[in-house]
């Protein structure tokens, strides 16, 4: 696992671009941070081996194709020591498209898409609801998401589009 240490001012820059927009081309970004396109390549490549990029996502307006209800699955397990099987079991379910293992009151909190009420009510009972450790679930169908941003990762005092005047590795 990589540590902070492992990556420096430069890498965090390079990051905060690609996290605005995934589709920035290299050189686009090099010019921004005064390297070279092979440098943000490299350094590409290098936060890929680390583990701390794991690929690039596509937002997509699910609700411009048909899905328009966004929920919220709390959902109760019969004993916690069931999460690794449950969690394989909803990552076979489409319609989940994120799922957390947490503390509080439900032991997982997943997030559901889907084309209307009826559609939530068929996943829900033939599919979720049946696999089996799931106690019971709670559902929170989501009215307006207002906020969905990436995480700020340049440190205080670093401007983050100041470059640098030499290329190091």
């Amino acid at each position: 696992m990589s540590k902070v240490s492992d990556i420096d001012k430069l890498d965090r820059q390079i990051l905060s671009v690609l996290m605005k927009d995934a589709k920035t081309p290299y050189t686009d970004i090099a010019k921004q941070l005064y390297v070279s396109g092979g440098t943000i390549h490299v350094r590409m490549k290098k936060l890929e081996q680390l583990g701390i990029v794991k690929g690039a996502n596509l937002t997509v307006d699910y609700a411009k194709l048909g899905y328009d209800i966004s929920a919220f699955l709390g959902i109760y397990l019969d004993k916690s020591s069931m999460y690794g099987e449950v969690a394989k079991a909803l990552s076979e379910i489409p319609e989940i498209v994120g799922a957390h293992y947490t503390t509080g009151l439900y032991n997982i909190f997943a997030k559901i898409v889907c084309k209307d009420t009826n559609h939530l009510r068929k996943v829900l009972h033939n599919k979720i609801q049946r696999i089996a450790g799931i106690q019971r679930t709670e559902t929170f169908i989501s009215l307006d998401e207002s906020i969905n941003r990436p995480i700020h990762i340049i440190d205080e005092g670093d401007d983050e589009n100041e470059g640098f005047s030499i290329e190091t590795f």
